[in-house]
């Protein structure tokens, strides 16, 4: 149910909605040695930066569908890309759904949900621009004409030999490309400059305030990014991966093959990828996320040129982190820290603390109640996060005791988290897949049963100040004894590089109490 009004619709604020796709915290203002980001190193320095955000699944469409209603993976359903949230919720209220109901109009450009989830019926309340003068709106991923070949060669190929299931991305061209071409011959420019022209169109209704949410597709594979990007970088000082290993004595389920990446041309299907092409990967990467910069950067200042910003909320957030290396994984995907913490910062017109870190435990559900809570708007009985917006004023007062994740196993799962079809094992992945599922069932053999964990195995995971706690167990059966626990201890292993279940028998259980509490008990 949507509920009433709290104050007239032309006193509230305008909310610009910025959602980054895959990435990571590797900007300036998190302290990375290397990012050039300083558009976003400016908004946080006059906003407040969340230090310790995660969201609820480290994979694209549940991540946003549980951000975009304010439910969490259990309730919304969605544990994976191949089902849409009116599929399964056609009845829960969205973020801007509620906003509309109150007085707001909505718009998005680029990626908010997930592709083919965008609830236009429900959550948008117009059309952005649809054509700028002069600017062709790029037809194609990549820019360079060789790299397109390569990708139509590799579709044509893998459709022949299986079908629709090669659509899911068995074929995707280059993992990423360096062209001399300006910002707006790529998917991301092009998308802030339609958001710009819509922003101009929207400032001349003064008294109705916009939701307008601008999502980047990029860092996101395939990395593309104009030249100049790349060109911001020397490679040879590019720091790369300190702890290439899996946990010791981690679940042999908990981290995947790098399968999306492996798809990518180029990439070796098995074994390691090399010094060379690991640092040209880092680099591709930094170039995307410091073009995304970019564009935001002409986002807020068209905010600005507008007159606009001292009646804006700004909220930037990424859908999950993304290992770059990181225990020797390449991709988003796994319940630890590296995929699921993730960048968050807000900039409010009237907040009374700026520039400031808070280490608050935060959740990317937060973001529902928190802009409601900004808003003067009420928060639908369905919500499941808690608002932050304390924090805005008092960053460093007691917060959340914990926040949590979950996701099906990563090393049984093609990449959009979705069971390993068919197609997947009749390809050049058949012997990798054998390789991982062997360790599995060398691990867990007392446990072991494909379809249980094909189907239906289900990490669970616990961030708290110190700990991260993962327990494995039958999503069918939530009393189950779990199959296996994890605990890392972020005081002493910051790198989550040691599983110290073992030997920590009291703590396993008190933070398994916790953990069977759930989200409610934390706050």
């Amino acid at each position: 149910m949507i509920l009433g009004c709290h104050a007239d619709a032309a006193d509230r604020p305008n909310i610009l909605f910025i959602a980054v796709d895959d990435l990571r915290p590797e900007l300036g203002c998190y302290g990375s040695p290397i990012a050039v980001t300083p558009h976003l190193d400016a908004l946080a320095a006059d906003g407040l930066l969340f230090n310790r955000a995660y969201c609820q699944q480290a994979i694209c469409r549940p991540s946003r569908a549980s951000l975009m209603t304010g439910a969490r993976p259990e309730t919304t359903g969605l544990f994976h890309n191949y089902v849409s949230l009116r599929e399964l919720q056609p009845d829960i209220v969205t973020l801007p759904q509620h906003l509309i109901a109150n007085g707001y109009e909505t718009v998005y450009m680029g990626k908010i949900f997930h592709q083919g989830d965008n609830d236009e019926e429900n959550s948008w309340s117009r059309e952005p621009v649809g054509r700028l003068a002069g600017i062709k709106k790029p037809t194609h991923g990549f820019a360079l004409p060789e790299n397109q070949r390569i990708q139509a060669e590799d579709r044509r190929e893998m459709i022949a030999k299986y079908g629709e299931a090669a659509k899911r991305g068995l074929a995707s061209g280059p993992a990423y490309e360096c062209a001399d071409v300006p910002d707006h011959a790529y998917g991301d420019g092009y998308e802030t400059l339609r958001a710009i022209a819509t922003l101009k169109e929207m400032a001349r209704k003064p008294d109705q305030p916009f939701f307008l949410a601008l999502g980047f597709k990029r860092p996101h594979l395939n990395w593309v990014a104009p030249k100049k990007y790349w060109d911001m970088y020397d490679p040879s000082q590019i720091p790369m991966a300190t702890n290439d290993a899996a946990p010791q004595d981690g679940a042999a389920m908990g981290l995947h093959a790098s399968f999306e990446l492996r798809t990518r041309a180029g990439i070796p299907k098995s074994g390691p990828l090399g010094s060379e092409l690991s640092r040209t990967l880092k680099h591709a990467y930094l170039a995307c996320v410091s073009y995304v910069d970019a564009q935001v950067g002409k986002m807020i200042a068209a905010l600005e040129e507008e007159g606009l910003r001292e009646n804006t909320i700004i909220v930037v957030w990424g859908d999950h982190g993304w290992h770059l290396g990181d225990m020797g994984v390449w991709g988003k995907a796994t319940n630890y820290e590296i995929a699921t913490r993730v960048p968050l910062m807000i900039w409010t017109p009237d907040m009374k603390t700026r520039g400031a870190k808070t280490d608050a435990l935060v959740e990317l559900v937060d973001i529902y109640p928190s802009l409601c809570e900004l808003a003067g708007v009420s928060v639908p009985d369905h919500v499941e996060g808690h608002s932050f917006v304390p924090l805005l004023n008092t960053p460093h007062q007691k917060w959340k005791s914990a926040v949590f994740s979950q996701y099906p196993n990563p090393a049984m799962r093609e990449w959009a988290a979705n069971p390993l079809s068919p197609a997947m094992r009749e390809t050049w992945f058949g012997p990798l897949i054998t390789e991982v599922e062997q360790r599995v069932k060398e691990q867990q053999s007392e446990h072991w049963n494909r379809e249980l964990f094909e189907q239906h195995l289900m990490g669970y995971a616990m961030r708290t100040d110190r700990y991260r706690f993962v327990v494995w167990k039958d999503h069918r059966q939530p009393d189950a004894v779990p199959v296996f626990v994890e605990l890392f201890d972020h005081q002493s292993d910051p790198q989550e590089s040691v599983n110290i279940a073992a030997d920590n028998p009291d703590l396993v259980d008190s933070l398994t109490k916790q953990l069977n509490a759930g989200w409610e008990a934390a706050l």
